[in-house]
């Protein structure tokens, strides 16, 4: 299916419209008030979860009244995993979405898995899967120790490639506390089936998780999705789902499709600035970024191979974050926010690409504050204007 083919009398959305629909399904025009931290999961398909805290970040940017502790119980109850899936990143995801997802991606695993295949000369991976999986389910293993159990079977293979070989053949479920807010412990492994105590079922259609894309991040076109899913030749699937689907062309002519009665605000709605984790699955769903990242702040969120957590103005791409948190001095003064003559203080330092009205930046500042008043413990903080980070 050709992305521009018979587009001609689909109606366009401009750049604006389609960030705004896309804002709104990813719940960041406004916050929910009403989905769990478990329904927010759910519905925007996982979240991103390189790191332990970006799922929090994330969660805390779409919920109203979201505390850090809401998905660290789902994670100590196992009703939420972090499991290797979408582009064969590590996500946050329900338990259901886990047995599921994973079985849909796995043709990508093994696509990913014939890259290391020099690596891998003379390993037989349905042993490597099996002795994994003996050794993962009689308890939990770093990766490191299924390294060093698979090279006494393989003395030759590269250390390396035998750890993508397990991930790849093997649905591993980093096991708790890893993950969990305010916890620390090095990653742990076992199956999702030893962690949830059942299997995944077998491979899904795709037509479902089209649907349910759409309802997180449309309208969108074929390569969103496939970009999103790390998956090919879903052209046939739109095909199918074409008639019960709504039509639109982009600025420059792509067909997008969406659910008919998905909401599609107008392009004027306002947008109230954001603060994203790293890695958030807003920047990363779509093959055509442009609908939240201006052409001309593309690669801004990186510097080198570390990524940056993000800032949205008027809902795109305006500048990155972090959050430095210390101990206070004793009558140091708190910037914006709660004052404290002692205990632990945390900075919020914004770098925004370009000048921000007074206006604008105000409300940038009240958010950060919000930010920090909900995601530290910090007794007093501060949010500053300035640079962190070089930028290319």
């Amino acid at each position: 299916m050709a992305s521009k083919t018979g587009t001609s009398s689909a109606p366009p959305l401009s750049r604006r419209a389609l960030n705004r629909a896309t804002l709104d399904r990813q719940l960041l025009l406004r916050r929910s008030d009403t989905l769990s931290a478990k329904d927010a999961v759910g519905h925007l398909l996982g979240l991103q979860a390189q790191n332990v805290k970006p799922p929090y970040f994330a969660l805390w940017s779409r919920l109203a009244g979201f505390r850090p502790e809401a998905l660290s119980e789902l994670m100590a109850a196992r009703d939420v995993v972090r499991i290797v899936t979408l582009r064969s990143t590590l996500h946050t995801h329900t338990a259901d979405d886990a047995l599921t997802l994973r079985p849909l991606v796995q043709a990508a695993r093994d696509r990913e898995l014939n890259a290391f295949r020099k690596g891998l000369v003379g390993v037989d991976t349905d042993r490597l899967g099996a002795i994994v999986r003996a050794l993962v389910e009689e308890r939990p293993h770093t990766m490191k120790e299924l390294r060093d159990a698979l090279l006494k079977e393989w003395p030759h293979a590269d250390p390396f490639a035998l750890s993508v070989a397990a991930r790849c053949v093997l649905p591993l479920v980093q096991v708790t506390p890893r993950g969990m807010w305010g916890r620390s412990g090095q990653v742990s492994l076992t199956t999702v089936e030893r962690w949830l105590g059942r299997a995944p079922g077998p491979v899904p259609e795709p037509d479902e998780t089209v649907l349910r894309y759409l309802g997180a991040f449309g309208p969108a076109s074929l390569k969103d999705m496939q970009t999103w899913a790390g998956l090919t030749r879903l052209g046939s699937v739109f095909e199918r789902l074409r008639p019960g689907l709504a039509v639109f062309r982009d600025e420059s002519g792509v067909e997008l499709f969406d659910l008919p009665d998905a909401a599609r605000p107008d392009e004027d709605a306002p947008a109230p600035p954001r603060f994203l984790p790293e890695f958030d699955n807003l920047l990363l769903a779509h093959a055509d970024r442009t609908r939240v990242i201006p052409a001309e702040y593309k690669g801004r969120s990186w510097t080198g191979n570390q990524a940056h957590c993000t800032l949205l103005v008027d809902g795109f791409l305006a500048g990155i974050w972090r959050i430095d948190e210390r101990e206070r001095e004793r009558g140091e003064r708190g910037g914006s926010g709660r004052g404290g003559d002692s205990g632990a203080g945390a900075l919020l330092t914004v770098q925004t690409f370009r000048p921000l009205g007074k206006g604008v930046r105000a409300a940038v500042a009240e958010e950060g504050a919000r930010l920090l008043a909900g995601m530290t413990s910090a007794t007093s903080y501060d949010v500053r204007f300035g640079d962190f980070a070089a930028q290319g």
